[in-house]
């Protein structure tokens, strides 16, 4: 497997997740000595920070940070302070299913304290009294646990570890996981934020919103670029996947060409689930809202550029080949309709689709959407409508005649074709270092945290 490299950018402004040594772990000294773990911003201040800077959720639905955070206060708020089984409880969500990120596993193995630093920080705003970092990434899981026994947390955090699936970061998967069961999406509502581990109001929130949420907490008057700077793993370059940072609103031509496909012929958008986009759809701004408006998604980051002379057919049906392998078999309909996807546009890659493909293609991509306990079925039949959507002459040329861009593609190499490498990460200097995070100068209000209460919770297969 190609590994991947992390690009910063050629300036980069202060208060990224990036940092300026993205290839080597964090220590506790140098992420405290650049302003980490600070206390000059307060827990209701900094709520106030997030809504008016707008930050978005970066697990892959984008919702708006502050009012999930409100949302898992209130809901602890009705159960009253007496209630601990209904105090709030937080979640790091560091499991990426997308075959094509690597920006989770990334962050958690290099700037552990960051993300440990948010996850404080989302306690003392939702009043939370346990934590949880959850994740599947064995480095990752050693890069925490040595951050949480350099600075132990406010509030007790154990690790919880799964293994690494699609849907094993659902946030209803999260929840079944740290409650002992298997990871696998449950029938909703209710959903997490009202009734998740042990019962009690949970925030599951991404790693690099948190990563985001600590930023703002050092540098509120940052908070704007803070918001609208974002991680994407970009795949399909010629170099190899790169890792890198980039503010919302640049144009995904513009990031195309920078990383050497100047006349990429389309992209395969949000891991898996944003679907297929044509080159004319480059000229779009890599923006949440302009993304979604025009039928796509930004979802985890995570960017597969389609290089001139690639076949969006061969990476439609690798895509949907994963997609049915990675089904959690809870759902009848998850199983047949993503196995029937899968096969008819592996079908179509191999010149064997009969020709009332289109309109069975079609027909799945609009009747399937809504119907499993997760988004997994969503993006399959996504992908299906938008193959059909964004390439149309493909689809009538593959059925006419065999491709040969897709037979020169070994079908069995499809999931290992979408697929990046975590970047590479030294271990933390055994003396302390400049760390990226930027400094702000101190003031001394200490940032409210809820002092550690037992709560009863099912036992855990995680570790401290």
């Amino acid at each position: 497997m190609t590994t991947t490299t992390i690009r910063l950018p050629a300036a980069q402004p202060p208060g990224t997740v990036l940092g300026t040594a993205p290839d080597t772990g964090e220590s506790a000294d140098a992420y405290r000595a650049a302003g980490g773990y600070g206390t000059a911003t307060g827990s209701g201040e900094l709520l106030a920070h997030l809504a008016a800077s707008g930050l978005r959720g970066r697990g892959g639905a984008g919702f708006p940070a502050a009012v999930k955070l409100r949302s898992v206060r209130d809901n602890g708020d009705r159960g009253g302070p007496d209630d601990l089984g209904g105090r709030p409880v937080v979640v790091a969500n560091g499991e990426e299913g997308e075959p094509g990120s690597a920006k989770d596993r990334w962050l958690l193995r290099a700037r552990p304290h960051l993300v440990l630093d948010g996850l404080a920080r989302a306690a003392a705003i939702t009043g939370a009294v346990r934590g949880f970092v959850y994740l599947s990434d064995p480095a990752a899981g050693a890069s925490v646990r040595r951050a949480l026994a350099e600075h132990p947390p406010p509030l007790p955090v154990e690790v919880v570890e799964t293994d690494h699936t699609y849907v094993a970061g659902e946030e209803t998967a999260v929840v079944r996981r740290i409650d002992g069961g298997p990871a696998l999406p449950a029938a909703k509502p209710p959903r997490p934020f009202e009734q998740g581990v042990g019962g009690a109001p949970t925030l599951v929130s991404n790693v690099e919103t948190l990563a985001r949420i600590a930023l703002t907490a050092a540098r509120p008057d940052l908070r704007l670029d803070i918001a609208r700077g974002t991680l994407v793993t970009l795949s399909g370059v010629p170099a190899g996947p790169v890792l890198t940072e980039v503010p919302y609103g640049i144009p995904l031509r513009a990031l195309a060409s920078r990383h050497g496909v100047p006349d990429a012929a389309g992209a395969l958008m949000g891991g898996l689930f944003g679907g297929l986009v044509d080159a004319r759809a480059l000229d779009l701004p890599l923006e949440p809202g302009a993304l979604t408006a025009a039928g796509t998604a930004l979802g985890c980051g995570a960017i597969r550029f389609l290089a001139p002379g690639a076949c969006p057919v061969t990476c439609a049906a690798d895509a949907a080949a994963h997609l049915a392998a990675e089904s959690a078999r809870q759902c009848g309909v998850c199983v047949s309709g993503t196995s029937a996807i899968g096969d008819t546009l592996s079908a179509l890659a191999a010149g064997t689709a009969g020709p009332d493909t289109a309109d069975r293609l079609d027909r799945w991509s609009r009747g399937l959407r809504g119907r499993g306990a997760c988004g997994l079925l969503d993006a399959a039949a996504g992908l299906a409508g938008s193959l059909l959507r964004a390439f149309p002459g493909h689809v009538r040329s593959h059925l006419a005649a065999p491709c040969p861009v897709c037979a020169a593609a070994a079908p069995a190499e499809g999931r290992r074709r979408l697929t990046v490498s975590v970047p590479e990460v030294a271990d933390p200097p055994t003396a302390a270092s400049p760390a990226p995070l930027p400094a702000r100068p101190p003031a001394p209000l200490p940032v409210p945290l809820p002092s550690p209460l037992p709560v009863p919770l099912p036992a855990l297969k995680g570790t401290p």
